[in-house]
């Protein structure tokens, strides 16, 4: 039972226009990260390694968004 490449390959909806496609493609620049001995801000992209760009240290802090975020009471 072998199945075909085109129907297993994933296929853009046509309904999301090309400019769509291009902000999403702009926006994974990375994640803002801080370093927890020198404070340098820096980001990093998933195949980055987990290290201070400055400084070479291993251990960062993902940095806080500053959008607001509220919840709800039940």
């Amino acid at each position: 039972m072998a199945s075909s490449p085109q129907r297993e390959a994933f296929q853009v909806p046509a309904s999301i226009s090309a400019a769509a496609i291009g902000q999403v493609t702009t926006k994974s620049l990375g994640v803002k990260y801080n370093c927890a001995q020198c404070a340098a801000s820096f980001s990093l992209g998933k195949n980055d390694a987990i290290r201070c760009k400055e400084c070479g240290h291993r251990v960062i802090y993902k940095a806080r968004t500053r959008r607001m975020v509220q919840f709800e009471a039940r």
